[in-house]
């Protein structure tokens, strides 16, 4: 279909993106620039030219101070051995304070990263609320008593922070992503070194001075920026860093997986997907389409939850595609720091051509476009959403993680192959389920192997719903109680007692 995709230019002389933004590390409670005095620049991906972050980039000798500095919060600081209401004190300033910054954070992730401000707004918020979940979970953290081990024998089981936490954060959602982890790890008891994104810093470093300015102790929280393999890669190697998380893309993921493996380090890992949307003919094929076209063009698509894979009965199949094009359709791309944008820029042009290149591929094997397929603008990294019909299970456009807002549809003639579609990939973080009949609904979801799935619904989240993949997708599970778990040791204490009471 040819549909005319609305589209609002980038202005050039907006006063948020001309400001001087020159970012330092925060390593043991000080602001610090790298210790080679390099930085790097980073151009907004919709304002091509502008250079709207400079942030220090670091070196090995910087991860390791930063390693250091967390190693000596935890043996020797007041953190772990502070009470947990002590700790949920100064989280819930934490919290306050990225409430009371919202719009600051938000123009940096807007100019950096290219998303709709707006949608960053609510990131932000959301952010924070995280924090605020995190707090009242850190003051009542439990361990276990047995008592029914023989009269004179008792058991505990005490949790124990697991110690120097190591987070790698990806360039998409760099405050949210880093506000699943860091309120867990530290809530815990742990202390932390995070290293954003080379690309998307900025929010990541004014959270840790928010911190700082809460109250967080020196040396709990620590940045450190730069490339991946100068001052990430680290965490894996490094004997002093107890634990790492690293979210990210597969190919990563396997490295630092195999290198925390080598050393017997604990790991947790949240990578791609290729997340399934199943619609059963007796869906709400109005609320399925509103779901649909946010899962899978949200962000332009680089969401790792994405709902890329549009699987519907062929009896509605027709019907639900002219409404999610529709809906498509009413979609605005364009200058992210335009309030009425709904959708921004690619990460960058490199990117840009990375999802242009999927999308040829997918025209070349017999894919048909039923619309998008489109560079929007000028100069920037902007591309239209972009519906494919007549996708085969074995197209690179059906397997592989775009990262783009590109939507590949199939068609199902019954349950068994809709489930069957659903698992054929390595994949399995997301997945959702359209149907009326609870039932159905329920037997499905069952069956479809993803960790974060939905039904009658999309893209919803709440801090207490742990999240995490199967398969490749990933290891364990941040959010909600069980999160504390991934930064928690669980120690068996077994206590014997005398034979009788002492006279």
């Amino acid at each position: 279909m040819t549909v005319q995709y609305r589209f609002i230019a980038p202005r050039l002389d907006d006063p948020r993106l001309l400001q001087d933004r020159r970012y330092s590390m925060l390593i043991d409670g000080r602001s610090v620039p790298a210790q080679s005095g390099e930085t790097i620049n980073r151009e907004s991906p919709a304002h091509p030219g502008h250079i709207v972050g400079a942030i220090p980039k670091g070196s090995r000798a910087d991860a390791e101070a930063a390693i250091a500095a967390a190693r000596k919060a935890f043996d020797h600081g007041p953190w772990p051995k502070m009470t947990g209401g002590e700790r949920a004190r100064i989280m819930r300033r934490v919290a306050d304070l990225i409430e009371a910054n919202i719009e600051e954070l938000a123009t940096i992730e807007a100019l950096e990263v290219g998303k709709a401000i707006n949608q960053a707004r609510g990131e932000m918020g959301f952010s924070a609320t995280l924090w605020h979940y995190a707090a009242g979970h850190a003051q009542g953290l439990e361990g276990e008593t047995h008592n029914d081990m023989g009269a004179n024998t008792l058991g505990l089981v005490l949790r124990e922070p697991a110690g120097v936490v190591g987070i790698i954060t990806p360039w998409n959602f760099p405050l949210l992503i880093g506000s699943e982890r860091i309120p867990w790890a530290i809530g815990a008891g742990c202390t932390v070194v995070i290293k954003p994104s080379e690309f998307t810093s900025g929010s990541t470093i004014r959270l840790a001075e928010l911190a700082r300015e809460a109250g967080l102790p020196d040396g709990v929280l620590n940045v450190v920026t730069g490339y991946g393999a100068d001052v990430g890669q680290i965490f894996a190697e490094h004997p002093d860093v107890d634990m790492v998380t690293f979210t990210g893309s597969q190919r990563v993921g396997r490295i630092i997986g195999a290198i925390a493996g080598q050393n017997i380090k604990r790991v947790g890992l949240e990578l791609g997907g290729k997340g399934p949307q199943v619609v059963f003919a007796d869906a709400d094929l109005d609320a399925a389409a509103a779901k649909i076209s946010g899962g899978a063009f949200h962000c332009s698509g680089q969401v790792c939850i994405a709902g890329s894979r549009l699987i519907v009965h062929e009896s509605v199949a027709d019907k639900l595609l002219e409404k999610v094009e529709a809906l498509a359709a009413r979609i605005v791309t364009g200058d992210p720091l335009d309030d009425s944008s709904t959708v921004g820029a690619l990460i960058h042009k490199a990117h840009l051509e990375k999802v242009s290149g999927y999308v040829a591929a997918g025209k070349a094997d017999g894919a048909q476009i039923y619309s998008g397929g489109t560079i929007l603008g000028e100069g920037g990294a902007f591309y239209a959403p972009t519906i494919f019909t007549g996708v085969k299970p074995d197209m690179s456009i059906a397997r592989e993680e775009i990262f783009g807002p590109v939507l590949a549809s199939f068609r199902f003639k019954d349950p068994e192959e809709a489930i069957r579609l659903a698992n054929d990939t390595p994949f399995g973080l997301s997945a959702c389920v359209w149907s009326s009949n609870l039932s159905t609904a329920l037997q499905a979801i069952r069956r479809i192997k993803a960790g974060r799935t939905w039904i009658n619904g999309m893209g919803d989240g709440t801090p207490q719903m742990p999240i995490g993949g199967y398969k490749q997708s990933g290891i364990g599970r941040e959010l909600g109680r069980h999160g504390f778990d991934e930064y928690s040791e669980l120690k068996n204490v077994h206590i014997t007692l005398a034979d009788s009471l002492a006279q």
